[in-house]
């Protein structure tokens, strides 16, 4: 009679050979001990490859953690020595799993020979010896297209979620290659499935500086601390949080990061801020903005001892224009007044909205001659090019001759401001 060992050796060989399904065997270490064909097939390393190396080998980074408790929890009680020194090689430990401890179908990942992710069916079963101890898990495999993984309602869902967050969400290792992402709420770039992994994050980003942002705060998430910051990227603004990736024993393994792309968000911010701090009809600051930079002007310029200038403008005659040509005449002519003051200023400057008619200028680094000149420049201007000629007058205030406070600046500027109303006189009033 044919030896029975050989027949169901050879028998269990050929059947593993035949199945489509990727089969093998791991030992409590975690090193695979049987690796059929079809695993061969659907991983693409050959046998001697694969065995005797680490199941990790298949494994994406956020995997990791879940091999090592499901190994724990199976050599929690130890096969004894007999079972160990147990002459039968996998194959006939595999014929004893018994269909009683077959684990429900898991929707998983794993990593083909090439890198790219797969998507499989999964289901593992414990390999155990004569006493009935584990010795092993038994793992078969069939990849999945990404629809079907609605045949599996607990991780689908999920799953899909993952696939279509609004915003990006990343894994990386120690060394800060990419090991896993999903989303797709990065509009300012199309990311396929799986065109990241290896790539590095300084890759990602375009930055190879460790030490600026968004690199610093991936080396501090491998130190454990967490970062939640903005980063301008391509033409976007994103919000981004980064902390460490840890094992299932706490040891951090990479990094974990979000991202969530807010330039709309940012963008109504800014506008929000603008139009809180400057004039609607002229488009100039307004009173609130004008205070501020004034009086950090003057802190700025008592650190520095250096001059500036204040300029107050009062337009002549609105009420008239109003009450002669109507509010929009008078509208006109304000908007006159600030697009002159705009041209005549630097971009160091300030040009605001005081008030009703009146509108004030602050001059960085400039002294009395300066404000004079660029004032002499405004009502000339205004008077040759508006029709009909609009008037201005203009009163300065020089720090720190007419004041060291915002208050005083303003106060001595629009005294000569009130003196040269009412006397009427063709000229600019400055300090005598």
């Amino acid at each position: 009679m044919p030896d029975a060992r050989f027949s169901r050796d050879h028998l269990l060989t050929a059947l593993l050979d035949f199945v489509e399904d990727a089969i093998l065997c791991v030992s409590l270490d975690g090193r695979i001990e049987t690796w059929s064909a079809g695993a061969e097939r659907l991983y693409g390393y050959a046998p001697s490859e694969a065995i005797g190396r680490s199941l990790s080998l298949l494994l994406p980074l956020y995997e990791l953690p879940q091999l090592g408790l499901q190994l724990q929890k199976n050599g929690s009680s130890r096969p004894s020595r007999d079972a160990q020194n147990a002459k039968d090689p996998p194959l006939r430990q595999f014929a004893r799993t018994g269909e009683a401890e077959a684990h429900p179908i898991e929707l998983s990942e794993r990593l083909h020979k090439n890198g790219s992710r797969l998507l499989v069916a999964l289901q593992r079963r414990h390999v155990r010896a004569d006493s009935g101890e584990a010795v092993g898990i038994l793992e078969m495999a069939r990849r999945l297209d990404f629809h079907e993984a609605t045949w599996f309602p607990q991780e689908a869902p999920l799953r899909l979620l993952m696939e279509q967050a609004p915003g990006f969400l990343w894994t990386t290792d120690r060394n800060l290659k990419i090991c896993t992402h999903w989303g797709n709420g990065l509009p300012a770039a199309t990311i396929r499935t799986n065109s990241l992994v290896g790539q590095s994050v300084c890759h990602f980003f375009g930055s190879a500086d460790r030490h600026s942002t968004p690199l610093a705060e991936h080396c501090d998430a491998l130190r454990g601390m967490t970062s939640h910051f903005e980063h301008a990227w391509k033409s976007s603004v994103l919000e981004i949080r980064v902390g460490p990736l840890r094992s299932g024993f706490g040891e951090i393994i990479g990094c974990l990061g979000a991202a969530v792309d807010i330039t709309h968000r940012k963008h109504s911010e800014e506008q929000a801020l603008y139009q809180a701090r400057h004039d609607a009809l002229t488009g100039l600051a307004n009173y609130r903005e004008f205070i501020e930079r004034l009086e950090l002007e003057v802190h700025r310029a008592e650190r520095s001892h250096r001059s500036f200038t204040l300029l107050l403008l009062d337009l002549d005659g609105l009420k008239r224009i109003n009450d002669l040509q109507g509010h929009l005449a008078g509208n006109r002519a304000l908007r006159r007044l600030a697009a002159v003051m705009n041209e005549h200023c630097r971009s160091t400057d300030l040009a605001a909205r005081y008030g009703g008619d009146e509108f004030a200028v602050v001059l960085i680094d400039s002294d009395r001659g300066m404000a004079e000149n660029v004032a002499q420049r405004i009502e000339r201007r205004l008077r040759a090019d508006s029709q009909p000629p609009l008037g201005v007058s203009i009163g300065i205030g020089v720090y720190p001759d007419d004041g060291r406070t915002a208050a005083e600046l303003i106060e001595a500027a629009d005294q000569r401001l009130y003196h040269r109303k009412k006397t009427q006189e063709p000229r600019i009033v400055a300090a005598t």
